[in-house]
């Protein structure tokens, strides 16, 4: 527990943001505004969780420059470990609310982590802001009003890639995780797309090592259709089927050709192997034009020798949000405030301005249709940006029962 008779120590993370009190310094519990970031550290999906980490801290120290301040409050950050089970997730939610009095949390990394903790913050009348957990249904009809999201939701990521994909003619297999991600996404894309057609849903459980039987039923399905034929990958976790998709040369025996959203940077190695290919992305590094993401990848490749990757921006925008929001009502963390100073609120993000809606609380936010390219300076296939979709082009619509 924080006391005033002693240094509070904020949470760190292997960027080296550093964000100690000054030597001496004491804070009573008034002064404190501490926040739990759950994520995976580790399991399945631990290569999000991290870059999530890294650009949340990274973002704090940024927003607040420097100093870990808000409003004359010192930002305390609790971070916990959900493995990417729900179970987990939910219990150390209900004890970072209920023993360690957070005022509010942020996380997790897996959809169904996320469901199964919206009804604790519910039922402890506090803030969620959830990133970078992606399933519609977060706020859809599981939302409460305690429930932000900055992170992008899956008719976002569907109603991009519907740009890309979405013309007469073409064909199209699914294959997606099996779980709520996969399935809200591939049921968000069956929404959007109005003119291609999905004449088969292939659905692989998060972990899966041998993509071989799901990619031959797909294979059987789309082989002999007319028209323009594409398997369209909605996946999250490591392995990922893209390499074994290449193996098979699909395009040369069978015209059938990859279509996808962007990924972290090691998955989209594979992606070199279809130059030319099309997708919406959330983000990638060399796309949008701002200070704030110019800021943000000077920093990242100055403590990491390497650009900041797709999560990494997620993470520096949830903490871009508890800044905006807390600056607003004046270091004032209650739920009730929060609710009211967030609804609506615009704040700025490494991709640019964000708002949430009032109705879902659901970052409204630009996507990016892209092009790969095969650039030998890079490992992986270089997103080219065609042109930014706007939020007002995508349309998204309010799923909740509010």
């Amino acid at each position: 527990m924080l006391s005033s008779k002693r240094t509070t120590l904020a949470t760190m993370l292997a960027t080296g943001l550093c964000a100690a009190l000054t030597g001496g310094a004491a804070f009573a519990q008034s002064d404190v505004i501490k926040i739990a970031h759950i994520y995976s550290k580790t399991g399945a999906l631990e290569a999000y969780g991290k870059q999530t980490a890294v650009g949340f801290m990274m973002g704090l120290d940024y927003a607040t420059g420097g100093t870990m301040m808000v409003a004359g409050k010192k930002l305390v950050v609790i971070e916990k470990d959900d493995q990417g089970k729900p179970d987990i997730g939910k219990s150390l939610l209900a004890a970072a609310y209920g023993d360690e009095k957070v005022d509010l949390a942020v996380g997790p990394t897996a959809s169904p982590v996320a469901l199964a903790m919206l009804p604790v913050a519910e039922e402890y009348k506090k803030i969620l802001l959830v990133e970078p957990a992606v399933a519609d249904s977060i706020t859809g009809d599981k939302w409460n009003k305690y429930i932000f999201r900055t992170g992008r939701n899956s008719s976002q990521d569907a109603a991009a890639n519907a740009a890309a994909l979405d013309k007469p003619g073409n064909v199209v297999a699914t294959l997606a995780n099996d779980n709520a991600f996969g399935r809200d996404g591939v049921k968000a894309s069956r929404e959007f797309l109005k003119h291609a057609k999905i004449v088969h849903e292939e659905y692989l459980p998060v972990g899966t090592t041998d993509f071989t039987a799901g990619l031959q039923r797909i294979v059987d399905k789309l082989k002999d259709q007319p028209g323009n034929k594409f398997i369209s990958v909605g996946w999250s976790g490591s392995p990922t089927p893209f390499g074994k998709i290449a193996d098979l040369d699909l395009k040369k025996r069978y015209g059938i050709e990859l279509a996808t959203g962007g990924n972290i940077l090691p998955a989209m190695v594979a992606y070199k192997q279809f130059p030319g290919m099309e997708g919406a992305l959330y983000y990638y590094f060399g796309i949008p034009k701002n200070p704030i993401n110019e800021a943000m990848v000077a920093r990242h490749y100055s403590q990491f020798k390497a650009p900041p990757d797709f999560f990494t921006a997620g993470g520096f925008s949830a903490a871009m949000a508890i800044v905006t929001a807390l600056k607003n009502s004046k270091g004032d963390a209650s739920a009730n405030t929060l609710i009211k100073t967030m609804e609506g609120m615009s704040f700025e993000t490494p991709k640019g301005k964000m708002t949430f809606r009032k109705e879902d609380h659901q970052a409204m936010q630009t996507m990016y249709h892209f092009k790969i390219k095969a650039d030998p300076a890079f490992a992986w296939g270089v997103p080219e940006l065609v042109r930014e979709i706007k939020p007002e082009e995508l349309n998204i619509p309010i799923r909740n029962k509010r």
